[in-house]
């Protein structure tokens, strides 16, 4: 039969999309590719594939997770099956070097960065840049390892640390530290490569950004007499011209499911830094928002595209789709 194939590396993260599913009553699967096998000479089963894979999946343990989906997707792609998030997006979803290429090629505005492989080299590369500076795995996922420096000397003594993680890849990215005017980054949700809404996310916690409600950490503590704010709060009727830029950018690359993330700098200029093709959605924004449950909603919105799609497949379920 016919059914929507999720491919991931972290069950965790599937229950909203698993419940929004069944509520639309498609069909799927799941695929949980942190190891296994297939025949490359065998056609892989009908449906349509859904790719979640993460760039984060090392720090879940799941290191060649990654690698291979990537095998995956060529046999899918070899047999002509439909993928949500193709092999183009997977390698966009792992290295920011590539992602900063291709949305420089629509115009759209990235952080000053070096690229540096080697401990002397990225140190060096540092002390050439000048701080402040952010540092960062080209291959990271929900900010896994990005650290700012306010001064050479502590990058130096962090470089020299066991704290030190230059990723899955050993390739860091030296970065220009863009002040954000609120202590924010915007996150620019995307399904079926269109707009469908954007979240500020509060920073003032550090840069493990991840949405989703089973990533949550405790709030920080606020002053006495202060009620500390919402991390994830839903923008009514966001709009900016890099909208139309993103979704040029997503139909060029294969994306079709992304949360782009965004820092508006004091002077309002928009630096896109980083695209996520695993996206999640926070359950608390969106009923604060008053979409939770709604066709709004980013799982519902997603679980409605995945079961369109699956319908031009099979039109048994066009139906449902509807």
């Amino acid at each position: 039969m016919s059914k929507v194939h999720i491919i991931h590396e972290n069950a965790a993260w599937l229950p909203p999309l698993r419940e929004a599913l069944a509520d639309g009553s498609t069909s799927y699967t799941e695929w949980h590719l942190d190891s296994g096998y297939f025949d490359f000479s065998a056609p892989p089963p009908d449906g349509i594939f859904y790719n979640r894979m993460s760039a984060s999946s090392h720090t879940r343990g799941h290191v060649r997770a990654p690698e291979y989906t990537a095998s995956v997707l060529a046999w899918l792609g070899a047999h002509g099956r439909r993928v949500i998030n193709d092999s183009r997006a997977l390698e966009l979803e792992v290295s920011k070097v590539k992602q900063y290429a291709a949305l420089s090629a629509f115009g759209i505005r990235v952080p000053k960065t070096m690229v540096a492989v080697g401990l002397d080299s990225i140190r060096r590369a540092a002390h050439e840049f000048g701080a402040p500076l952010i540092l960062k795995p080209n291959r990271g996922g929900k900010g896994a390892g990005v650290q700012l420096f306010q001064t050479l000397e502590a990058l130096d003594q962090y470089l020299k640390s066991d704290e030190f993680d230059a990723g899955p890849d050993g390739t860091v990215l030296i970065q220009q530290y863009v002040q954000s005017r609120e202590g924010a980054i915007v996150r620019c949700e995307f399904v079926g490569g269109k707009f469908l809404y954007a979240v500020r996310v509060d920073t003032s916690q550090g840069f493990e950004l991840c949405p989703a409600d089973v990533c949550q950490i405790e709030d920080q503590a606020c002053p006495v007499g202060e009620t500390p704010g919402p991390r994830f709060e839903i923008l009514e009727k966001f709009d900016h011209p890099n909208i139309a830029r993103f979704e040029a950018f997503l139909a060029a690359n294969g994306i079709e499911v992304s949360g782009i993330e965004v820092i508006f700098d004091e002077d309002g200029v928009a630096w896109t830094y980083d695209v996520n093709t695993n996206t999640n959605y926070n359950g608390d924004a969106e009923t604060a928002a008053g979409i939770a449950g709604t066709a709004k909603a980013g799982m519902r919105a997603l679980a409605k595209f995945l079961g369109k799609e699956l319908a031009k497949q099979s039109p048994s379920f066009a139906a449902a789709a509807e």
